[in-house]
């Protein structure tokens, strides 16, 4: 299924696609260090070097865009959930010099990158964004709704507390999706909200369970933004191929 998306390889190539992307999944799952890969992936620089490639040229975007919308024809997307997750940055992850963005940020954990997502279900996914640790869940949540290219209309997005603000509500309601969301305390005036699609709000939570079975993700070790970022469309894709 993914194979049409990859580059198509020419000439005397030793290290497959297909062992590449073994190769990834192994160092995803197990959150070994680089030139630890078992030597039946071959050289370990070969396959860093072709997943830098391949996440540099955005195809691991557009292989995450195209299954996700193959997939949105067999799973319902009447119900949606916003949040994020934490990411700790390990030490080995920071340090990098300005040759791209890194997306870490210190709070008062330490240096953390923040994973905003939208979901469908526990393993389904539909757009995801990174910031530094320190920025607040609501400007960045509506970064993401902002850039997401044709949300489907007319679906509930559950979201906690962090989101009950009006400009994000708004923004909601102009992407034609109804916001679930429950007010503050301290708010004068209240509004309702379906507590039994609420319910529903720990399918996204389950899905930042699963992505963080795999010790690559648990902890960043990536410097730069772009290679983190790989990982997680990996993780993400494996996923969507169980839906």
């Amino acid at each position: 299924m993914i194979q049409p998306y990859l580059p198509v390889q020419r000439g005397n190539v030793r290290v497959s696609n297909l062992r590449v992307i073994n190769a990834i999944l192994f160092v995803a799952e197990n959150g070994c260090k680089w030139p630890a890969l078992p030597s039946r992936f071959g050289k370990w620089h070969t396959v860093y070097t072709r997943m830098r490639r391949w996440a540099d040229a955005g195809v691991l975007d557009r292989l995450f865009d195209a299954l996700q919308k193959h997939h949105m024809i067999r799973v319902s997307v009447d119900c949606l959930g916003l949040d994020s997750t934490s990411v700790k940055v390990h030490p080995d992850g920071t340090g990098a010099l300005k040759n791209g963005p890194q997306s870490i940020g210190k709070s008062r954990r330490g240096w953390n990158t923040k994973v905003h997502l939208v979901a469908a279900n526990e393993r389904f996914a539909l757009t995801f964004s990174l910031s530094g640790g320190n920025a607040h869940d609501a400007p960045e949540g509506r970064a993401l709704l902002e850039s997401w290219v044709g949300p489907p209309q007319g679906a509930a997005m559950i979201m906690d507390r962090a989101y009950e603000g009006d400009e994000t509500r708004q923004l909601v309601l102009n992407l034609a999706m109804t916001p679930v969301v429950p007010p503050k305390a301290n708010r004068l005036v209240k509004w309702d909200y379906d507590r039994t699609i609420y319910k529903r709000r720990n399918e996204v939570e389950r899905l930042f369970r699963r992505l963080k079975g795999y010790r690559r993700i648990f902890s960043r070790f990536e410097k730069l933004e772009v290679m983190f970022r790989a990982f997680l469309n990996f993780a993400l894709i494996v996923d969507m191929s169980k839906c």
